[in-house]
């Protein structure tokens, strides 16, 4: 197959990667040559660190490297089977494409967008076929991250579901499928891990450095809070607002004030040396502690909404159980799914902790999801 990708960014860049290990010849277009240069330079550098790790040969390197073009002219891309898109999360800009696309390509080929917040069906509404639209999302870094949400737009025909699942397992990668509501899978259920985190630190009832180690007993690699400054808080901040303003300013979606401020400070995390965190060098981020919530008290309210937070979203058909739970161990490194997860806690405990958070609040936030309680 030939897959065409339009964006020569690192997202693009590394779903090249992908489709040429999984064998296919692939256009990647750019309209800036420097841009495919570095993305020409880019691939070069991953393929060689593959030959240094034993992982490939010299000889496949070159096989590789041979079944990439790296193209300016979108007239280059005719004859692809797919073609991803993978630039700019601006929906006038992607329908743009898409039209273009559509006249273009025959009406056999599928025509993908990677995006991680957008409307699939409002960018499928640009095309005359918008029945070969979907949403073909990864995960950054693509070649390394295992999880790929597939998303039919309403108008999408979706009986080449299967072929697609087909082709994303062959190229390495764990295929899950959702309905086109906000965030998705991932970004919608992952919520509360930074959310709660925040409202929790907001009011002071811990420290970031006690959240963080408190999700970090309950098996998380990183603490929220860690997190966050990994991803960046201006990044994070952004995917909050989107997925609250995409469901109606649902307040279980509140973006924090706090994480705001430190986006307006430019303490946006590692990438500029200082987040919740201090990355200056020397730093010590001492363990300081208020001891008001227990460690087992502040893992339990967050790992409680996030469950919640699964229910409710297995509740309106986002996904199968299955592909819920696959999403976020896959998708975003969690210990255990968050539908599993449930159940060994015990979904009366779960419940339990729920109707606690809503009596003292009273928040729409707290709502027990109906699909929890009928499971009770």
């Amino acid at each position: 197959m030939k897959i065409g990708i339009i964006g020569s960014g690192a997202m693009g860049t590394g779903i090249a990667q992908v489709a040429l290990m999984g064998n296919d010849h692939v256009a990647l277009f750019d309209t800036n040559e420097e841009a495919l240069q570095r993305a020409k330079i880019s691939l070069d550098a991953q393929f060689s660190k593959l030959v240094e790790k034993g992982k490939i040969t010299e000889e496949r390197k070159t096989v590789l490297v041979s079944q990439v073009s790296f193209v300016r002219y979108m007239n280059d891309l005719a004859d692809c089977d797919w073609v991803i898109e993978a630039i700019v999360e601006d929906l006038a800009v992607k329908k743009a494409v898409f039209a273009e696309l559509d006249a273009l390509l025959p009406k056999t080929s599928i025509l993908a967008t990677n995006t991680s917040s957008l409307s699939v069906t409002a960018i499928a509404s640009a095309c005359k076929h918008p029945e070969r639209v979907w949403g073909i999302h990864f995960f950054n870094p693509a070649f390394l991250m295992p999880l790929v949400e597939i998303i039919p737009a309403l108008q999408t025909e979706k009986n080449r579901l299967e072929e697609i699942q087909t082709k994303i397992s062959d190229w390495g990668k764990t295929p899950v499928v959702t309905k086109d509501l906000p965030g998705f899978i991932v970004n919608r259920l992952a919520r509360p891990f930074y959310s709660e985190a925040l409202r929790i630190y907001d009011e002071g009832m811990a420290t970031y450095f006690e959240i963080d180690e408190a999700m970090k007993s309950l098996g998380f690699k990183m603490g929220p809070f860690e997190l966050m400054d990994l991803i960046g808080n201006d990044v994070n901040y952004a995917v909050t607002e989107s997925v609250f303003a995409a469901n109606y300013f649902n307040p279980r979606y509140t973006p924090s004030t706090t994480q705001k401020r430190h986006v307006e400070a430019g303490w946006l995390g590692r990438k500029t040396k200082r987040g919740f965190y201090s990355y200056e060098e020397g730093a010590t981020n001492a363990s300081e502690s208020l001891n008001i919530l227990s460690q087992e008290e502040i893992g339990k309210r967050i790992l409680c909404m996030l469950i919640n937070e699964a229910y409710e979203a297995l509740r309106t058909g986002l996904a199968s159980a299955e592909d819920l739970d696959l999403a976020m161990t896959k998708g975003v490194n969690y210990p255990k799914g968050l539908i599993a997860w449930g159940k060994e806690l015990g979904l009366d405990q779960v419940a339990w902790e729920m109707t606690k958070l809503d009596s003292r609040y009273g928040e729409d936030r707290y709502r027990l999801s109906p699909n929890l309680k009928d499971s009770l």
